[in-house]
Parts: structure tokens; C-alpha cells; sequence
């Protein structure tokens, strides 16, 4: 029950109570989503595989170049629900500042299993990179489960993709980097992990010495995630840090699992303007 408790974000906020505020989560970030896709200039459900979730949408900058960064979003929802669809949110700031965004789509579960998602999220790169060849660089930015697919993006072996990708930068803000302590969750209910599956997807198990070029990774935790998830963040920049990648660990005050990333479509939010700084145009 414990474990349960930590691994239950929304046991964890002042703001609301337990069922209604993964309702509003959902709901700022499909209206959030609808305005980012009625004010920018807009290519949807983009194919980057054959499979029905492997899709993604582009939110171009106001005034577009051929060599904008690429700031990649991966949606949270514990594997199992959000979508691109409500991903788009946080656009509007960045477009306006001469950076494209790019919602990515996986298959999410039960229909997707971990190793296929991990995989999926690895390809929508690679399609990009070859799609875009003249972009200033990839940046990343994941939430919660999407925190979890973008870390594993940052230990890929990109030799059997034949096209590595310019990972510039990450932004990866409460997410979960070891699997084996959901194992036993309500989590895993539907993701259907075995003890294998959950260590090979664990970013925190596949720590690569950072290359001479290795991206920045910024990470932020909220006040008021559970202290599992405050504790997750804490090590696995630790373990970074150890093989020499350039890391940073904010500690976002008055905020909780869900409205630390429904910030981001404020420009006064600090994570906003600290990943703006991040994603230099």
C-alpha cells in the first residue's frame, strides 16, 4: 500500500483531491492543445511508422526558417493514457520564439508494451532527423512517463538506426528513471511488466559515459511529487553526474505532479523560461 501511495501522484496535491485533478489535467491540456493548434502553423498526424499511434504533429515558429531547433514533446499518462493530441500546449511560447515543437504519439498500453514505446519514441527521432536534415539540433522535453521515454532516448545505441540524431539538449520533469519499484503497482496493471522488461527500459540501469558533445540535461522535480518520484530525479541525475553528463536538478517550489508542466504555456513560469534558455534560437 505504500508503494501504491508513492506511485500515486495524485495522492500527492494540495490543490485538489485524488479523482478531480487528473480530470483537470486533462482538460488544460486539451484546451491548451486546441489554442497552440488554432493559432500556429500546423502539420498533423505526421506518419513516422506504419502503426495507427505512430504519428506526430509540428507546431512551426511564426517565422520559419529550415534551421529552427526542434523541441520534441513526450507526453506522461503512465503509458496508458494522454496522447499527442493533448501534447501541444506548451507550443505557443516557443513558436513565437523561433523554435518548432514536434508532439510525438506512441502506442500506449495495453495496446503498447514498454519495449515498444521505448522503441517508437527512437524512431519518431530518427524520422525527424532525416525529414529536417538542416535543423539547429533536437531538444527533448518529456513529462512523467514521457520523462521515462526521453531518458531511455538518452542511452540508445543509435548504430542500429544508421541516422543519430543531434540531441542537443533534455528537459525532463518528474519522471520515473527505475521501473522494477511499480513492478508491484497498480501501474503495472496494464503495462504487464516483467521484472526483465522493467530493468531493460530503466534509465537508470543503462547510464552511458556522456560523449565529449553529450547533451545538457536538465531536470525538475515538483514540491509536492511524492518523495519516490522527488527521490527517482535525485539519483538518476546522481548517476549522470557520475559519467560525466552536464546536469542540472530544479526543485520547483508550490507545485504538484500535474501543474508543474501545465505551467509551461505561461511565459512567467520559471521551468518556461529556463527551458527557453535552454532551446537557444
Amino acid at each position: 500500500q505504500e508503494l501504491e501511495d508513492q506511485y500515486s501522484p495524485s495522492r500527492w496535491s494540495p490543490r485538489l483531491d485524488r479523482d478531480t485533478i487528473i480530470d483537470a489535467h486533462f482538460a488544460v491540456m486539451a484546451a491548451g492543445t486546441e489554442r497552440a493548434r488554432a493559432s500556429a502553423q500546423t502539420l498533423l498526424h505526421v506518419p513516422y511508422g506504419n502503426g495507427d499511434g505512430e504519428k506526430l504533429d509540428i507546431y512551426f515558429p511564426t517565422d520559419p526558417s529550415e534551421t529552427f531547433p526542434l523541441l520534441v514533446y513526450i507526453h506522461g499518462g503512465y503509458w496508458q493514457c494522454l496522447s499527442k493530441d493533448d501534447s501541444g500546449f506548451a507550443a505557443p511560447s516557443l513558436v513565437s520564439q523561433g523554435v518548432a515543437v514536434v508532439a510525438v504519439g506512441y502506442d500506449t498500453a495495453p495496446k503498447g508494451h514498454m519495449d515498444a514505446m521505448v522503441l517508437q519514441v527512437r524512431r519518431s527521432l530518427v524520422f525527424l532527423a532525416e525529414r529536417y536534415p538542416r535543423i539547429r539540433g533536437i531538444y527533448l522535453c518529456g513529462h512523467s512517463a514521457g520523462a521515462h521515454l526521453a531518458a531511455m532516448v538518452l542511452s540508445t545505441d543509435w548504430t542500429q538506426f544508421q541516422v543519430v540524431p543531434d540531441i542537443k539538449g533534455a528537459v525532463l520533469v518528474s519522471g520515473v528513471y527505475d521501473l522494477e519499484p511499480i513492478l508491484p503497482t497498480y501501474v503495472n496493471d496494464a503495462l504487464n511488466m516483467s521484472r526483465e522488461v522493467a530493468q531493460r527500459n530503466s534509465p537508470m540501469r543503462h547510464v552511458t559515459s556522456a560523449v565529449p558533445a553529450a547533451c545538457e540535461v536538465l531536470m525538475a522535480v515538483a514540491q509536492h511529487d511524492s518523495p519516490e518520484f522527488r527521490r527517482q530525479s535525485q539519483e538518476y541525475s546522481q548517476a549522470l553526474r557520475a559519467a560525466g553528463w552536464s546536469v542540472s536538478l530544479l526543485d520547483l517550489a508550490g507545485v504538484d505532479h500535474f501543474d508543474v508542466i501545465e505551467k509551461l504555456s505561461e511565459d512567467s513560469y520559471v521551468l518556461t523560461q529556463v527551458r527557453r534558455r535552454a532551446v537557444p534560437r
